[in-house]
């Protein structure tokens, strides 16, 4: 509990040190800047601002309030990183969540690690420190690595190295930014996976993309299946893509038959079934509202 007292002592003897005009640190060469520059202080959450260099556009309000809780029982267990901009101004370089789970405490203050770094070198840092993160989507990662290359101006085997990901792995999340915008916007939803994207990449006419995606959307469709229904696309020679249901659905036994019409009829709304070949199978039951989800919950658990 001392160590722990004596290092936040540490970090507000520095911000202190960081109001004082005439400490003003500027560079790495500057006196005192080694006291700072890398080191964990407590600064003014009013004097850091966003980053506008920041890959990351979707932040989960569920999942921000969650940290905030956490943050108001343990206080910030990681510093988010900085960079100085001006006197007593600086700019987040990476830990948008933490800074923004911070204010909805009410925080007046948070520790950061301080760095100076150009524009580049700051963007370059926000991407490559963000990529690395588990909680981005699909197109978050790819778009972070269009950003790398076309703003960083490095080739894919020079950014390989720099995020340490196969050149490959980058190849791949980097198509995925050939899927029309729609087919974009339901994987950042979480409609489909990534999986599903790189089915849907090899259907080059947009059009069709939309259709299949559509389709795989409406009938709860695996990567599997969504590989055979994109395989079936490719090998018609009219090029047109069916919509029927029984083209990528094998024929669903006579119990399950029997059943599926009750079923519908219980809920009032669309049901599917698909099945395997095991006889395994899965019921997709589709809501497009919470006040939906609500009542066919009530309807399956009597609550």
């Amino acid at each position: 509990m001392a160590k722990a007292t004596k290092k936040q002592a540490l970090g507000r003897g520095l911000s202190a040190l960081l109001k004082d005009p005439e400490n003003d640190i500027q560079s790495v060469s500057d006196k005192n800047a080694d006291q700072v520059i890398g080191n964990v202080v407590e600064l003014d959450v009013d004097s850091i601002e966003v980053n506008p260099f920041q890959p990351r556009s979707n932040f989960n309000d569920e999942t921000l309030k969650e940290l905030a809780s956490s943050i108001r029982e343990l206080g910030i267990i990681q510093p988010i990183t900085v960079r100085k901009l001006d006197f007593n101004k600086f700019q987040l370089v990476s830990g948008e969540r933490r800074f923004r789970a911070s204010k909805l405490v009410g925080l007046k203050t948070i520790p950061a690690y301080i760095r100076i770094a150009n524009d580049q070198e700051s963007l370059e840092m926000a991407l490559v420190e963000n990529i690395q993160r588990q909680d981005l989507d699909p197109i978050e990662i790819a778009l972070s690595y269009q950003r790398l290359i076309d703003e960083i101006q490095v080739t894919q085997e020079k950014l390989s190295d720099r995020v340490g990901k196969k050149r490959s792995t980058i190849t791949n999340y980097m198509r995925l930014l050939k899927l029309h915008p729609i087919i974009q916007t339901g994987m950042r939803d979480g409609f489909v996976t990534m999986g599903h994207g790189r089915a849907l990449i090899n259907i080059e006419k947009k059009k069709d993309q939309i259709n299949i995606y559509e389709k795989v959307v409406s009938d709860g469709l695996s990567v599997r299946e969504t590989e055979r229904l994109v395989k079936t696309y490719k090998d018609a020679k009219s090029g047109t893509v069916s919509t029927k249901k029984q083209d990528v659905q094998k024929e669903v036994p006579n119990f399950i038959s029997k059943g599926l019409d009750a079923l519908k009829k219980r809920l009032s709304t669309q049901v599917d079934i698909s099945t395997s070949q095991s006889g395994k199978g899965k019921i997709v039951i589709p809501f497009h509202s919470k006040e939906e989800f609500q009542r066919l919950r009530k309807l399956l658990t009597g609550d």
